[in-house]
């Protein structure tokens, strides 16, 4: 009998990143400027997922400033609508022009005893998640992921879940939020509303960025894991501090509408 192991390919390359291994490792060159720093030991980060001529330059001022971890929980919004509310996905390893990267059985399964479903719909097409295998492919070099995708949930659940990821917290595995801010506003609206969730975020005050997002309709897509991961980490790190902030009209020019990008690490 041989394994058959299931692979999630690739659902975005060539569209947010270079599908061809060499483009791709030479994007990455550009956008991290070359510079390897590697000596935060970080327990927790966040980092935007749009194309990386928008967002790769604040996603790779966080990771070029990381040690590199064994295990990565990597936590994204769902944009597809697909799947149920939480889920992990069943495959065996995720596909990028880089090569695979094996997913954590044995930690998925230990997470997934929170009652979360183990199942492949809301991964499919995802992109939030695979944006960010590529970064750590450079610089984490041999690491496993655990891919979870969230939908919207409630205070309490995100409390109940946060705390329960906790437990998986040590010095070998770093919780991963995948999430872009404000979307489709003007530069100095997003950085006015940005900054309200931020500093709810640098407080590490899960309820507070969840009521601001909220009742302001702030339109950062993964507030949901930023709130799961502050509960998981509030007693675990020592400061949280932000390493870029920016917007695609730096890229387009076009400062009327923007969506913006926040690089923040939880030491």
């Amino acid at each position: 009998m041989y394994n058959i192991l299931m692979v999630r390919e690739e659902a975005v390359a060539g569209l947010f990143y270079p599908g061809e291994k060499e483009t791709l490792l030479k994007a990455i060159d550009l956008v991290c400027e070359n510079e390897v720093i590697q000596d935060v030991d970080a327990k927790g980060v966040i980092v935007p997922h749009a194309g990386y001529i928008y967002s790769g330059h604040t996603a790779c001022s966080v990771y070029k400033r990381l040690k590199p971890k064994k295990n990565v929980i990597m936590m994204g919004p769902n944009h597809t609508g697909q799947g149920p509310v939480i889920s992990i996905d069943s495959a065996d390893a995720w596909k990028t022009p880089l090569g695979e990267v094996k997913i954590n059985k044995e930690l998925r399964d230990k997470i997934a005893s929170f009652g979360i479903e183990i199942e492949h719909n809301a991964h499919v097409k995802e992109h939030s998640l695979e944006v960010q295998l590529p970064f750590l492919q450079v610089y984490f070099k041999d690491f496993t992921i655990v891919p979870i995708i969230l939908g919207f949930l409630d205070y309490e659940t995100i409390i109940k879940f946060g705390k329960f990821l906790s437990s998986f917290v040590d010095e070998d595995t770093l919780i991963l939020v995948s999430s872009d801010m404000s979307h489709y506003i003007s530069q100095e609206e997003a950085q006015k509303k940005d900054s309200f969730l931020y500093d709810a975020i640098s407080r590490l005050d899960s309820k507070e960025l969840y009521r601001r997002a909220i009742q302001y309709n702030i339109t950062m897509c993964g507030f949901i894991p930023a709130a799961v991961a502050i509960e998981a980490l509030k007693d675990k790190v020592k400061k949280v501090y932000a390493v870029e902030y920016t917007n695609s009209g730096m890229v387009t020019k076009d400062f009327s509408k923007v969506v913006a990008y926040l690089g923040v690490i939880f030491e």
